[in-house]
């Protein structure tokens, strides 16, 4: 039997505090060598403007053995009214192989996306921030900014900027209303990225969103959109000036074009990637030095946080009796 967890399902067994708390085990395991995570496989449908990955992995100490299946579709929102990324999940018993759940992956990913944007914060980011911009509101800032209040404290103002016209109000009252805060709506993302403390971009954009300059000390960058090797969110003063933290190198330098793009053009290195998340999380490497450094976390997503994600999951519904079972 397999059980089918659908999004409402999923939504009321997890909370973003104990997602972090799992996400930054997942990067302690990677430092210890406790987890396999293979390369993804990417399937480009050009004609369609949309792209598929493919993203397996196991963690060992948990037993968590799954693959994620994401979609990519930039033609869904304005064409059909469809989400940009969708996703589904099948997670397998790790000492049989015998498939145990298939769940709804799109909230997953942005929940766990979210949660290690907030392990990332709580290593890069001042402990005093107190103003988050956000530019893109789909649905990753939403757990974004959530992630945000639960390692940061000291949060009380968003600012909101969306290139589509009428997505940044409902983002806003939805922010303001669950997490208490102060939420303004900016018409330029000038308005967004000055004066911030972290600054989300999560965007499909193709060209940079923001123009570096406009940082102040201090920020902490966290761009987490999907834009493909050939498309960037940061511009090059962003990328130069910040220290760069991945998930992953492999990752980040073959299908991140905010890194393969300004490497390319001789703007960095690649020795300009400061480290692994995994390697700050283990106390190999450091996180923030000081309170004048920009810091830059660019994220493409590793499957290990989607697999630990997923057998949490499974755990809770099995004792909960929630999700529908079905015979294959």
């Amino acid at each position: 039997m397999v059980l089918i967890l659908n999004r409402r399902d999923i939504e009321s067994l997890l909370n973003m505090g104990e997602l972090i708390n799992l996400i930054e085990n997942v990067f302690l395991q990677s430092s210890r060598g406790k987890t396999i995570c293979p390369k993804r496989v990417i399937i480009s449908m050009d004609k369609h403007k949309g792209v598929m990955y493919y993203m397996p992995s196991y963690l060992s100490d948990s037993e968590s053995l799954a693959i994620k299946i994401v979609s990519q579709y930039d033609d869904n929102l304005p064409k059909h009214g469809m989400p940009t990324i969708m996703a589904s999940i099948l997670l397998n018993d790790s000492q049989t192989g015998k498939p145990l759940a298939l769940m709804e992956g799109a909230y997953i990913t942005a929940l766990r996306t979210g949660a290690a944007s907030g392990v990332a914060a709580k290593y890069l980011a001042r402990r005093d921030s107190n103003v988050v911009g956000v530019i893109g509101t789909g649905v990753q800032s939403r757990t974004q900014v959530w992630a945000l209040t639960e390692v940061l404290e000291k949060i009380t103002k968003v600012k909101a900027y969306d290139l589509l016209p009428g997505r940044a109000e409902p983002f806003s009252k939805d922010i303001s209303t669950k997490h208490s805060l102060n939420v303004e709506t900016v018409e330029t993302s000038k308005e967004c990225a000055q004066g911030s403390d972290v600054l989300v971009v999560a965007t499909t954009s193709k060209t940079p969103v923001f123009d570096g300059h406009w940082l102040k000390k201090g920020t902490h960058v966290s761009s987490i959109g999907v834009t493909g090797p050939e498309g960037r969110e940061l511009d090059d003063t962003t990328i130069k000036n910040a220290k760069i933290v991945v998930d992953t190198k492999e990752g980040a330098l073959t299908e991140s074009g905010d890194l393969i793009i300004p490497i390319r053009n001789g703007t960095i290195s690649k020795d300009s990637v400061y480290a692994e998340l995994h390697e700050i999380v283990g106390g190999t490497k450091l996180g923030r030095a000081s309170d004048d450094e920009i810091t830059c976390w660019k994220a493409v997503g590793l499957a290990t946080e989607d697999a630990a994600v997923a057998r949490l999951v499974y755990d809770k519904a099995k004792k909960e009796g929630l999700g529908k079972e079905v015979d294959l």
